[in-house]
């Protein structure tokens, strides 16, 4: 999402170090990437492709169902003709005959639900799409798709300040369900919370970043994060979290923020 232009439209501001990026990060041994037909729109699959195809065992997940309007401006769309076009031109743009992990973006309101889940194990059953995800969605939402197709990963808006998802994670680690949450390194708006992580960080000899990382790493064993960033710095950064290993009573502290 971070290596396209402003409001997530139109190519970044520096091509060759968003292909930097995406080729450090596999560098570093990331083998899960997410992205989405709507940033840029179109952007960030021609990057991903332009950078790392073929992705050998590097899983390049994309979603589908928002369009846009302009900078910062995203409009559901669910009609099945619509979500078929999305999946064909993400295969197009990333260069493979078959998405390994394909996401609604969201769901569209306007649209019979059972007739976007309907579509979208239409695809499945051709072998369009290998895994089916979610995003923004309730647990109705999950048991509502899976009586059309077995639901791979959710994705919500979830960190160390926002639990707002967590009756969605619990039903997650239940079922065996992947959790990707975005916005992972939220929680760091308010000043009370903003403080309280960046004490826990010179504590723990981190960044503030790296620890409402490392909480969600160790959170749940369930959870995919995928911090977005467009630099090569923060990328090395964002992965060194991976290293940091938060005692019990410094995941208490942190369990305690989204109350604060």
């Amino acid at each position: 999402m971070r290596i396209t232009g402003p409001g997530i439209w139109g190519p970044p501001a520096d091509h060759d170090s968003a292909i930097a990026v995406l080729r450090r990060a596999v560098d570093l041994g990331v083998d899960f990437i997410d992205t989405a037909d709507a940033y840029g729109p179109d952007v960030s699959e021609d990057l991903i492709r332009e950078a790392l195809h073929p992705y050998g065992d590097v899983l390049i997940a994309t979603k589908g169902g928002l369009t846009r309007q302009g900078p910062e401006q995203w409009e559901p769309v669910g009609r099945p003709g619509y979500l078929r076009q999305c999946v064909l031109m993400s295969m197009r743009r990333l260069g493979v005959d078959r998405i390994d992990l394909w996401q609604l973006h969201r769901i569209d309101p306007h649209v019979p639900v059972d007739d976007q889940f309907g579509a979208i194990a239409d695809m499945q059953r051709e072998g369009l799409i290998r895994h089916v995800g979610l995003s923004e969605v309730t647990v109705d939402d999950v048991l509502a798709a899976e009586r059309h197709f077995p639901v791979t990963t959710v994705q919500n808006l979830y960190n160390v300040a926002d639990r707002s998802a967590e009756a969605l994670l619990q039903h997650c680690e239940a079922t065996g369900i992947g959790f990707i949450p975005w916005f992972p390194l939220g929680g760091r708006n308010r000043e009370e919370q903003s403080a309280l992580i960046a004490r826990i960080a010179d504590r723990v000899g981190g960044t503030p970043g790296q620890v409402a990382l490392a909480w969600l790493i160790q959170h749940s064993p369930v959870t995919l994060p995928i911090p977005g960033t467009g630099s090569v710095a923060h990328l090395e950064e964002n992965c060194a979290s991976r290293d940091l290993v938060l005692d019990d009573a410094t995941m208490a502290e942190l369990d305690a923020v989204a109350a604060a």
